[in-house]
């Protein structure tokens, strides 16, 4: 095994994770009071069906036809705020995680080196991907947990 740095050695263990019928509300709530800009989908085995990204949020709301928005610190910045937009906003809430989560989802093994992580978020230009064991979710690993790990090695 040597010093090399995996997965499991980096990765958030107490990973925020929502189901398919979550609405897009309860998503946006969860994002902002956990000051975090992604979560995976798991279903009740707790295997990785999706992920959802503000990115998602708000270019899923964009093919949907529902008004964009772009949250700033702790606020929605609304692009407009006719009376049409307000019901189109309380439809959008009303969507499932289902219906604008990412289902093509990377996901490295628990196992896999800090190196072959970086490649593949650099490829694929994702900020996150979930962390698998047995094809169960064990954890979640960030740009920032990357940078961090780099960071500490340099000695």
């Amino acid at each position: 095994m040597g010093e090399e740095l995996r997965a499991k050695d980096i990765m958030t263990k107490d990973v925020i994770t929502v189901k398919r019928d979550h609405t897009v509300n309860q998503v946006i709530e969860i994002l902002m009071n956990k000051n975090i800009s992604g979560v995976p989908v798991v279903n009740d085995e707790d295997q990785v069906i999706g992920i959802v990204t503000e990115g998602d949020l708000i270019y899923r709301s964009k093919k949907l036809e529902i008004p964009r928005y772009f949250t700033i610190l702790d606020s929605y910045i609304f692009l407009d705020n006719t009376k049409k937009m307000e019901e189109q906003i309380r439809k959008m809430v009303g969507y499932r995680v289902e219906d604008i989560m990412t289902k093509d989802v990377i996901v490295v093994n628990e196992e896999d080196t800090l190196e072959e992580i970086a490649t593949i978020m650099t490829k694929k230009s994702v900020n996150r991907v979930p962390v698998v064991a047995d094809d169960r979710l064990v954890g979640i690993v960030t740009r920032r947990d990357i940078i961090r790990a780099y960071a500490s090695g340099m000695e």
